[in-house]
């Protein structure tokens, strides 16, 4: 038995979910599969998997064997990207991070120019609005908006954005300007799931210390930017975004902001990227890279907000 092997593919189906979904991936028969786990769990004298008809689980020696197993892992690839090279010269597969829309419209044309510099780096980019666990899924990059929960993961902070309500002209002709954040509640909306919750956004008052929730009235809650940005120009109500997803859409005038005066303070943006060992020569580069190009290209395409009332009127 090649214990790396049986190692990797255990790895394969915890992270697949069962073992059907491994064999399809990799292309081997079910029962070698099975055949496979089983052997190691002899070897071990011990159970890791519960199987269940669709989807199989970790005993608690599950659990903590494939912890063991990941930190293997790790070690051997980084001991064959040093014995490649990587370390010393920028080459190697990259696999990168991001939401959609921020990869489409920010990430991907940093990309483009970056293989034509680097020959010898590949890229995958996955995106996807799903938060992906850098080390679980083997990912050397990620782009990261919004509070930082990892402390072990390095971060490089390359901008922010606002977080903005607004409608189209025509609901805002028919039912009015919201004044406040307390005049939500007449007011239908659009729900975004980017770290807000459904039925409430939260902003900032005058003289409040932290940020105060408000109550809203969904009437559609998405998980695509792209379809509340839609849903808000056809007019079904006001939705709440992060400024570069609905920037062209204001500047077109097919949308207007509102509440401007209590948006709350503007998400972070960082790249990040697993902190320990030796930073393999092809990530440092890509750091180096597109750090200052998303830090000139976040601050040119940002919405600037104008000093708040109370702001402006203590200076």
């Amino acid at each position: 038995m090649d214990r790396l092997e049986a190692m990797s593919l255990l790895v394969d189906v915890v992270e697949c979910g069962n073992l059907s979904a491994v064999g399809r991936k990799l292309d081997i028969p079910l029962a070698t599969v099975s055949r496979r786990i089983a052997d190691l769990e002899a070897h071990l004298r011990t159970r890791l998997l519960i199987r269940a008809s669709r989807k199989v689980s970790l005993t608690d020696a599950g659990v903590e064997y494939l912890q063991t197993c990941r930190q293997i892992l790790d070690l051997v690839q980084q001991a064959e990207r040093a014995a490649a090279g990587e370390y010393k010269a920028p080459k190697g597969d990259l696999v990168i991070t991001a939401s959609v829309a921020f990869g489409q419209v920010h990430l991907g044309p940093i990309i483009n120019e970056f293989l034509e510099k680097y020959p010898e780096i590949n890229i995958r980019l996955l995106l996807s609005d799903r938060t992906a666990h850098l080390i679980d899924d083997r990912i050397d990059l990620a782009v990261r908006i919004g509070v930082l929960l990892d402390s072990s993961m390095m971060a490089t902070r390359v901008g922010s954005f606002r977080r903005i309500v607004c409608g189209s002209r025509a609901l805002l002709a028919r039912l009015g300007r919201p004044n406040e954040p307390t005049d939500l509640p007449r007011f239908p909306c659009i729900a975004h799931d980017f770290g807000d919750a459904i039925s409430s956004w939260n902003f900032a008052f005058a003289g409040a210390g932290s940020d105060e929730t408000v109550s809203i009235r969904p009437r559609l809650a998405v998980t695509s930017a792209q379809a509340a940005v839609d849903a808000a120009v056809a007019g079904i109500g006001l939705t709440r975004l992060l400024c570069y997803q609905v920037a062209k859409h204001i500047a077109s005038g097919d949308l207007e902001t509102v509440l401007d005066d209590f948006e709350p303070p503007p998400v972070a943006v960082n790249l990040l990227h697993v902190g320990q060992g030796r930073m393999p020569s092809k990530v440092r580069c890509f750091l180096d890279f597109a750090a200052p190009r998303l830090r000139q290209a976040l601050a040119a395409n940002a919405l600037h907000r104008k000093p708040r009332p109370w702001i402006a009127a203590s200076q």
